[in-house]
């Protein structure tokens, strides 16, 4: 009974930085710069390539049961905004409500122009192949 009970236990993963409060709450506003972020935090998982400069700690921790798809338990964004001389502004957190769960499966596919049918699909392309064109008899390819 032990060993089927274990085999259908979720499986929990970290991904990102590994959270610790006791270093995000050493990160202040006018004392640090990021010189002194880098070397509390390691380096960011992601930097702002617009407008003022922004360093990124993203954390996340999802787990999935057999069979399923994995679900994301714990979030954790933590934001540090520099300035342009490189002293930290802000600093801001945030979590699970900011997560958008979507679903990109569906049946169909949205596309641009006309609808066609499964016969259009299926014959569609009949007498296309070997067309004139470029090197092709009356295409003037040469």
């Amino acid at each position: 009974m032990a060993l089927v009970t274990t085999g259908c236990a979720s499986i929990a993963t970290n991904r990102g930085y590994i959270v610790d409060e006791t270093l995000f709450a050493a990160v202040q506003p006018g004392i640090d710069n990021q010189q002194s972020v880098r070397g509390t935090l390691g380096q960011p998982t992601m930097v702002s390539q617009f407008g003022d400069p922004v360093w990124y700690y993203i954390s996340s921790r999802t787990e999935q049961a057999p069979f399923s798809q994995p679900r994301i338990e714990q979030h954790n964004v933590f934001a540090v905004q520099f300035d342009e001389a490189g002293n930290v502004i802000s600093t801001d957190r945030s979590g699970m409500e900011q997560v958008a769960r979507i679903d990109p499966e569906s049946d169909t596919t949205p596309t641009l122009g006309r609808e066609r049918g499964f016969l259009e699909d299926l014959f569609g392309n009949i007498g296309t192949v070997g067309g004139a064109g470029p090197g092709a008899a009356g295409g003037g390819g040469r």
